[in-house]
């Protein structure tokens, strides 16, 4: 019961038209689309706890906002005021609704279906008068969608079995015209055509029914390749008068045994078993080596008793190393001596046509492993509706998709668990617990082929450790994986054997890059082909790559290898190499207009509209630009190298990469010595410096400080290393030396009358002064510098000016003042999506407010500056903050 409404009225839900709450017949206002959402995520889940993740991921889809969590707890907040009781589980959020159109649509249909035929008749009615109109209509993410698909199916069978009731109380022609319009709609539906072919029989047209099957029949020919079903066959010859001719058939038993110690997919296996719909194709799709054959007999084995009639199995060999596919001709042979044909017919539509005869109205199930294509299965599929298919394929075979309804079952590699689990059954617990580390499974990477290989190795060795396993798969990862009986390369090359020569390169060029993932503009960079997309959809049709994000693919490590093996020779990268230096040097600018411009690097960069779309891009492509930038240190291309570092400075600020700041610009260093380049190298010390200063490495970054200061020769240049030091000693506890250094900046660029960089001098002198408690002079350096990021509308100035100021007021004892300058740094350090100041504007934030007595909003502060500490990696501060919520 509602909590606003206990003891008054109840509270009505609808999802099966605009999604409604109603109160006594008056509906509620539950606000905008994404408020909608979450409210029909939880009631499409009704007494069951939803997590916050999947929320997120069923109400934005694969793009959510920055701060979703944050915008999910908003979003309940506001449901929960209007109303609605949505509680809080260790699972996640959980509504439990009295009344739900869907929940009482579905019961009257269960109860209907139960019932004499004309009660059922008004039971049905009452179900579909649940029915506002399209469900869930408004609501726009890939889960609703699907969601409101398979809705709009379930009602379109509601109103098939309804549409037989009418016809057996004898209203078949008053159900004509709505046959007819519905027939319009959906002219291949066999069912429905049945149902109007039968309407006007029983009408006393015969004639017209005649015609209409017949016009189907010819359609189905033409569109499809296929005669119409046993049921509608029957139909027509009931029509005629004829009696249909019954054959009595063998019962195949032809399932091989399953896979002794199959584990795991317990979410495949119940994506295959859909109790509410009977599923007549189930395509399991995946990669070569990733089980699915296994996965198919272990559910055909489990369900074996669902198909008293038989169960029907033939080997493909789509993708054979050892010969060529076997013909529809050939499978369809097998099938009919198996269901006790002794001659059967040579011609392929005759064989066809007597196996969906033969098996029509019956239970079977047939399963069709390692598929080549669709033409391949399609003679293959049997008519009836009470049969099964399980299809195995590497390819996604998606002509059964589109044209035959299959629901694909894609599988993935195991995770670490399943992994293990896999391990021990094969080896036992006791081995396993004592040798297996972490390390083997994921050279392994989940894949079951790669986890038997390495199993049956340990079978047949006993004796040796499985610790010798994982350091020759370190070694030696694909070499260690081929024995006598399984070899991941001829999996992998069987693979290959269906692309084009095109996509087989392409296949190859991505091995080499090392990116975990990539965008197509980033692949159609590595390629310069204009009909990258179109090779892409090839692997991905393959297997070979996933499109685990909207718009971004990637490669298993296994398969990876194998692909940087058979890269063509003379790949030319430089390409995308350029593309992701031009790119970043773009976006950078965008982060930091006022940096001091560097010249261009060669290369065709991605178009980026302003700041946030910047950030966006390196967010999405950060581990990208790293392989790049390891991809052209390797390859002695130390231009892009070097200015790949460059490019990530101010994004590595803002989101407090600062171990990874260090790396790139290890590698950097290395280019510009390696170009001989004395600008290249003052930058690449001082920015080394910095990082390893921020990370507490003082000697090391004091050495790289000084370098910088040593081979700097222009006065610009030299202002900014003592930028650094002062920095750097700030950090190292010397606020003085702190204070010199940045006194030296400021008169450097007073001298070159460089306004913008004048400011930030003056926040610099500031800050140090009050850190030093000389709070008058500090407040007036940074007024000074506050007025000049204003009038240059330098954001980022006038935030950590901002932050000064609020340092200075607190101390100073005018914490009202503080909270202000606070507030409006916060404000800009979110509008410049700098999250890495935001945590730590956060953190002082909280004392301020906690020193004028708002203890709740101190506390709001602090925990949302440990969020963040602990997502950039910085332990101490998350320590400090921890302190202070304790």
């Amino acid at each position: 019961m509602n909590r606003l409404f206990k003891g008054a009225v109840r509270v009505e839900f609808g999802l099966l038209g605009g999604i409604r709450v109603s109160v006594g017949g008056v509906d509620l206002d539950i606000g905008h689309t994404r408020r909608r959402s979450v409210l029909s995520a939880l009631l499409l889940e009704a007494g069951r706890p939803v997590s916050v993740e999947r929320l997120v991921d069923r109400v934005w889809g694969a793009r959510p906002p920055l701060r979703a969590k944050e915008t999910l707890y908003g979003y309940v907040s506001k449901l929960r005021a209007a109303g609605i009781d949505i509680r809080r589980s260790p699972d996640g959020y959980l509504l439990e609704p009295e009344r739900l159109d869907l929940t009482e649509f579905r019961a009257l249909v269960k109860q209907a279906r139960d019932e004499s035929d004309e009660r059922a008749a008004a039971l049905y009615d009452q179900a579909l008068g649940r029915w506002r109109g399209e469900a869930l209509d408004g609501l726009e993410s890939p889960w609703f969608a699907q969601v409101r698909e398979a809705l709009h199916a379930e009602r379109a069978a509601v109103e098939l079995d309804r549409n037989d009731v009418a016809i057996r109380l004898g209203d078949h022609a008053a159900l004509l015209p709505d046959l007819r319009q519905a027939t319009q709609s959906n002219p291949l539906d066999e069912r429905l055509a049945g149902q109007l072919v039968l309407a006007l029989h029983l009408s006393g047209r015969s004639s017209e029914a005649l015609r209409h099957y017949d016009a189907l029949r010819r359609q189905l020919a033409d569109e499809l390749g296929t005669d119409p079903g046993k049921p509608l066959q029957d139909l027509y010859l009931r029509v005629l008068g004829q009696e249909e001719r019954r054959e009595t058939t063998a019962v195949p038993r032809q399932l091989p045994a399953p896979q002794r110690w199959f584990t795991g997919r317990e979410k495949e296996i119940a994506d295959l078993t859909d109790p509410s719909s009977t599923v007549v194709i189930t395509a399991i799709g995946g990669a070569g080596g990733i089980g699915k054959t296994a996965l198919a007999l272990h559910w055909a084995h489990r369900h074996v008793d669902d198909f008293p009639d038989g169960q029907l199995y033939v080997n493909l060999r789509g993708f054979d190393p050892a010969g060529e596919p076997v013909t529809p001709q050939t499978a369809l042979r097998g099938f009919l001596e198996a269901l006790g044909v002794d001659d059967p017919p040579t011609d392929l539509d005759a064989q066809a046509a007597l196996y969906r005869s033969l098996i029509a109205d019956k239970r079977v199930l047939v399963v069709l492993d390692n598929a080549r294509d669709t033409a391949q299965v399609t003679p293959l599929l049997p008519g009836g509706a009470r049969c099964t298919v399980l299809i195995t394929s590497r390819q996604q075979l998606l002509g059964l998709l589109t044209s035959h309804g299959a629901r694909s079952v894609t599988l993935d590699v195991l995770d670490e668990h399943e992994s293990l689990a896999l391990l021990t059954a094969r080896l036992g617990a006791e081995r396993v617990q004592a040798d297996v580390t972490r390390e083997l499974l994921r050279l392994c990477g989940g894949l079951p082929l790669a986890l038997g290989i390495v199993a049956a190795r340990a079978v047949t060795q006993p004796d040796l450790p499985l610790s010798a396993l994982t350091d020759e798969l370190k070694d030696h990862r694909l070499d260690a994986l081929d024995d006598l009986s399984a070899d991941l390369r001829t999996v992998f090359a069987c693979s290959l054997r269906v692309l084009s020569p095109a996509a087989a390169e392409l296949f190859g060029l991505l091995g080499l890059t090392s990116a975990p993932d990539l965008s197509l503009r980033a692949i159609t960079a590595l390629t310069g082909r204009p009909d990258t997309r179109k090779l892409v959809r090839e692997l991905e049709a393959a297997h070979l790559v996933q499109q685990h994000q909207v718009g971004r693919y990637r490669m298993h490590d296994l398969v990876r290898l194998y692909a940087a093996e058979v890269a063509p020779v003379d790949a030319d990268l430089t390409g995308f190499v350029g593309y992701y230096a031009a790119t970043a040097h773009n976006g950078d600018l965008l982060i930091e207009p006022h940096r001091p411009p560097v010249p261009a690097p060669d290369g065709t960069p991605a178009p980026l509209a302003d700041v946030t779309a910047a950030m966006d891009w390196f967010d999405a492509e950060y581990e990208s630009l790293l392989a790049a930038q390891r991809l052209a240190i390797a390859n002695a291309w130390h231009a892009p190298a070097w200015h790949i570092a460059w490019a990530l400075t101010n994004y590595h600020l803002r989101r407090g990469h600062v171990a990874e700041d260090i790396v790139v610009w290890r590698t950097a260093l290395d280019a510009a010595e390696a170009l001989g380049d004395r600008s290249k190298q003052v930058a690449a010390h001082r920015f080394l410096g910095l990082a390893l200063t921020d990370v507490g490495r003082f000697d090391e970054g004091d050495h790289h400080l000084r370098r910088a200061l040593e081979l700097v020769e222009d006065d610009y240049g030299k202002a900014g290393a003592h930028r650094a030091m002062a920095w750097a000693m700030e950090r190292r506890g010397d606020l003085s030396g702190a204070l010199e250094h940045a006194e030296a900046q400021l008169a450097r660029f007073r001298a070159l009358e460089i306004p913008i960089r004048i400011a930030e001098a003056l926040n610099d002198v500031g800050y140090r002064m009050a850190r030093l408690g000389d709070y008058a002079r500090a407040e007036e350096h940074c007024r000074e510098a506050l007025a000049l990021n204003e009038e240059l509308g330098h954001v980022e100035g006038e935030a950590a000016t901002s932050d000064s100021l609020g340092h200075i007021a607190h101390h100073h004892g005018r914490d009202a003042d503080a909270v202000e300058h606070y507030r409006h740094a916060l404000k800009l350090y979110r509008q410049l999506d700098n999250s890495y100041e935001e945590a730590s504007v956060l953190r002082h934030f909280g004392d301020v407010l906690a020193a004028v007595g708002r203890a709740d909003d101190a506390r709001e502060a602090w925990q949302r500056a440990l969020t963040l500490f602990r997502a950039q990696g910085r332990v101490q501060d998350a320590d400090d903050v921890l302190e202070l919520l304790a």
